[in-house]
């Protein structure tokens, strides 16, 4: 006879301080466990309803990277200017990159971020430094350091959301890739600035 339990797997260790949250990749440092409150959908409607300009810091020319999906999709699906901030790059998809937002020509309304998680802080006190209104972190991005550093200078914050995505999701345009957008509506929206 077969023992029952021979082919289960071995229960991994219960983990602690909210890791069981942290996305793979992402350090599982104490200071980083998720307490701070996360922009909500009405909060982040009116941050991208107000923005003028983004500026997408750690843009890349690379079209299988993430960046370059995104910042193609803001620079032919949306009312936005687009500036692009990489050291390592002279143009992205036609456009003039800039090493850091200090060289950008505007003050950023949002300053979109795709860096690795120890660059965050940083990138943060660059966008305080800039003048920028938000600090937004990409999906899978979430550090409360660089938050505190952006919200006590007066800059909204949004963490572990996707630009590209929240402005389709409030605009009906996720229905192109195949997603419910909740939206129900014969007239075709208005994308206003």
């Amino acid at each position: 006879m077969t023992d029952p339990n021979a082919c289960a797997l071995p229960t991994p260790p219960a983990p602690a301080d909210g890791v069981a949250c942290a996305l793979p990749g992402a350090p599982a440092a104490a200071n980083d466990v998720r307490t701070w409150p996360a922009a909500g959908p009405q909060e982040r409607f009116e941050i991208l309803r107000r923005a003028k300009t983004i500026a997408i810091v750690g843009a890349s020319d690379n079209p299988a990277r993430a960046s370059y999906f995104v910042a193609t999709y803001l620079s032919g699906s949306s009312p936005y200017d687009v500036y692009y901030v990489n050291p390592r790059a002279s143009e992205i998809l036609g456009k003039p990159a800039y090493a850091s937002l200090a060289d950008l020509p505007v003050v950023p309304d949002i300053v979109d971020v795709f860096r690795k998680h120890d660059d965050l802080p940083g990138v943060a006190q660059e966008a305080v430094d800039a003048g920028a209104s938000t600090l937004w972190l990409q999906l899978g991005s979430w550090h409360e350091g660089a938050t505190k550093i952006a919200a006590d200078a007066g800059l909204s914050v949004v963490m572990d959301r996707c630009v590209k995505i929240e402005h389709a999701r409030f605009h009906g345009g996720l229905h192109l890739a195949g997603f419910d957008t909740g939206v129900l509506s014969s007239k075709r929206q208005l994308l206003s600035r």
